[in-house]
């Protein structure tokens, strides 16, 4: 799709302005009722668009990425915008400068339309946790989009956006993606750097983008990866050009990831997608990752621990709205402006986290949760030792009714029992669309072994042309 929209562009087919109006407007016809974006920058957007066509006129060289219209799940910083990382306790924040990722795109001269909607924070899986309102999923206005970029998720679906970024702490980018029928990857820990992703679990977080196809999202990930001297967890990824064909590889079904929970047409629509892929060639077996069933639960455990120490900055002080009279001391001003700021489950993941980080508490859930992390990463790579790839569902089910898990948030956890495994391990993972031409999309997600980031988008890629 980007391809394609870049060669209009040079053969001034249309113009980075006018296409920037296209997509403006659909957010305007559009988002009234999805409520993808918490902002939108027209101006901007509009200002931008008309520099890339004076640039392009002059026939600079460009990127392929030059006037193409993206946006930003608003946990990402923008020089002079908002980022409220769906908080109220960050309602006026007001980015002093660019992520990384940011500053990469507006190098190659994607224009930024605006800052989509999340759960607050990044902790939730539906997009019902964002402190200003909750997205509606595009294809059924009833259900959730996913979470927590369901907003970023949305606006490609909807056609509010070419691309958009997100981050991914659990399955934040691959299950909305799933719920919303676009293609959502979750690099390999360290591929992309954080360095203006405000932290949520800071050795769980990744950037990954939401795309129409695979081929759009190799280039992003092209144009947003690699080293950065800003974040010292980042890592090069080496370049593939393989696998070419499907024939001959080996392909690992997890027999853990098939057990009860998952809804029955999930498991058929995936199903039949093996086989299509079986009959191109590809070897398909079943493997055993034996730790799974502990995943979910160390999960819980380990990133509410990080969140717990993440947002200890949010004082209620230094970003809150201070109130102008407060009776007593200093004390119950704090408890006062952090009580109104973080919503529910922001409560309630740093009470969590905080209590498992606690004397007498440590040794008996973090430090044994970081050593069940361990065994699954080695279950991992046992596993790579005898297949290229594994694949299983994204989600357990298709998306939910809003409301439907609200009141329940163990039953809200469980939406990312497929995802959580390949952010324990620092893998790449990827959701397909594999039923698109129906009301509800449902995810096949593809996971790789780490820094195979580009064999695993080239495999998803062939996956793609089959289902």
């Amino acid at each position: 799709m980007i391809t394609e929209i870049s060669k209009q562009l040079d053969q001034k087919e249309i113009s980075a302005r006018d296409l920037v109006q296209k997509y403006i407007n659909n957010i305007e016809s559009k988002d009234t009722d999805i409520q993808a974006y918490l902002s939108v920058f027209k101006e901007e957007a509009l200002n931008q668009a008309q520099e890339i066509d004076k640039r392009r006129n002059q026939k600079e060289s460009l990127s392929p990425l030059a006037g193409i219209p993206f946006a930003l799940k608003d946990n990402m910083l923008v020089s002079g915008f908002k980022a409220t990382a769906g908080s109220k306790i960050l309602e006026n924040y007001v980015s002093t400068y660019d992520a990384t990722v940011v500053s990469k795109l507006k190098k190659a001269g994607a224009i930024l339309l605006g800052k989509t909607n999340m759960d607050e924070f990044a902790m939730g899986s539906s997009t019902e946790n964002s402190a200003f309102f909750t997205t509606k999923n595009p294809h059924d206005l009833s259900r959730v989009p996913g979470g927590s970029s369901g907003g970023s998720a949305a606006s490609v679906a909807a056609e509010m956006s070419v691309f958009t970024l997100g981050s991914d702490t659990g399955g934040s980018v691959r299950q909305p993606a799933s719920f919303c029928g676009v293609v959502g990857f979750k690099p390999s820990y360290g591929a992309v750097s954080r360095y203006g992703l405000m932290s949520m679990a800071s050795s769980l977080d990744v950037i990954g983008p939401f795309c129409q196809n695979v081929e759009d999202v190799k280039l992003i990930f092209e144009t947003i990866s690699g080293k950065d001297d800003f974040d010292a967890t980042s890592i090069d990824v080496p370049h593939s050009d393989t696998p070419k064909s499907l024939k001959g590889l080996k392909i690992g079904i997890p027999k853990e990831y098939f057990v009860g929970g998952l809804d029955q047409e999930v498991e058929l629509a995936i199903h039949g997608a093996l086989e299509k892929i079986q009959k191109e060639g590809a070897d398909i077996v079943e493997i055993s990752l034996p730790q799974t069933k502990y995943a979910l639960p160390c999960y819980y455990i380990i990133m509410p621990a990080e969140v717990s120490s993440n947002l200890a900055r949010y004082d209620g002080i230094r970003y809150a709205p201070q109130e102008k009279e407060i009776k007593g001391e200093l004390w119950d001003l704090y408890l006062k402006n952090r009580g109104d700021g973080f919503g529910e489950e922001s409560r309630r993941r740093i009470l969590l986290g905080t209590y498992v980080l606690s004397t007498g508490y440590y040794d008996a859930y973090y430090l044994k949760a970081q050593k069940v992390r361990q065994l699954i990463r080695l279950d991992f790579k046992k596993a790579f030792e005898s297949v290229d790839f594994i694949i299983t569902p994204t989600a357990p089910t298709t998306a939910f009714k809003i409301g439907e898990k609200a009141t329940d948030p163990v039953s809200m956890y469980l939406s990312d029992i497929f995802t959580v495994s390949a952010n324990l391990a620092g893998l790449p993972a990827i959701s397909l669309p594999i039923r698109k031409e129906v009301k509800l999309p449902i995810g096949l997600q593809i996971i790789g072994s780490y820094a195979s980031d580009y064999s695993l988008l080239n495999m998803a890629e062939l996956t793609e042309k089959l289902i």
